[in-house]
């Protein structure tokens, strides 16, 4: 009786460590709601010299903070669902190719896609890696995301040029990061005194 109401306590914690937050705008409702992402945040800002409101804009960009988010299918003849056009998963989106070479550069072996901690990490080591490689300002949320969704390459050659969708999205990104920045100034104060004297 008691493991079965262990496994079921386990599986209803769970559940919600892994459900996005009710107010995703709000980036001090998403740290108080989420009392361990602030922390994960912080230490990858602290590695990489990654701003938390761009870590936090990208997430929020990339998965909605949706710890399994995956592409949506492509239809075949307009209602079949097809294969996804990318293997793109978790809550930074990143690919199969480059989570690999993020474990690689990293030694980072265990980490996984769908764990918001590694996550926080990869996007703050793919923004390091743009800014030694394309002299992108860390603090540049937008040149940082279109990097981020073309590649470093792609940055290079320029292929989002001709993309208005994709800037469109990277100005959206920046914005938001603006939004999460002037937030995060009126709260991490308290964050930083750890989640007991949040309660006071």
């Amino acid at each position: 009786m008691r493991i079965s109401v262990l496994i079921l306590l386990m599986a209803f914690l769970s559940a919600c460590a892994s459900t996005p937050p009710s107010d995703p705008d709000n980036i001090c409702s998403i740290f108080f709601e989420k009392s361990k992402w602030y922390k994960k945040a912080r230490k990858s800002k602290n590695r990489w010299g990654a701003p938390i409101p761009i870590l936090m804009a990208f997430t929020k960009q990339e998965s909605g903070f949706r710890a399994r988010a995956k592409p949506p299918r492509r239809k075949i003849l307009g209602f079949i669902p097809g294969p996804r056009p990318a293997s793109a998963y978790g809550f930074s989106q990143a690919t199969k190719e480059t989570w690999a070479a993020y474990k690689k550069s990293t030694g980072h072996w265990s980490a996984d896609r769908n764990n918001f901690a590694d996550a926080m990490n990869f996007i703050g080591w793919y923004n390091d890696q743009s800014h030694k490689k394309n002299r992108i300002a860390k603090t540049d949320a937008y040149h940082l995301y279109l990097a981020y969704h073309e590649g470093q390459g792609g940055f290079t050659s320029r292929s989002f040029k001709n993309k208005k969708w994709l800037l469109d999205v990277a100005r959206k990104v920046a914005a938001t990061t603006a939004t999460y920045g002037r937030q995060l100034k009126s709260c991490e104060k308290k964050l930083n005194r750890g989640w007991f004297f949040r309660l006071f």
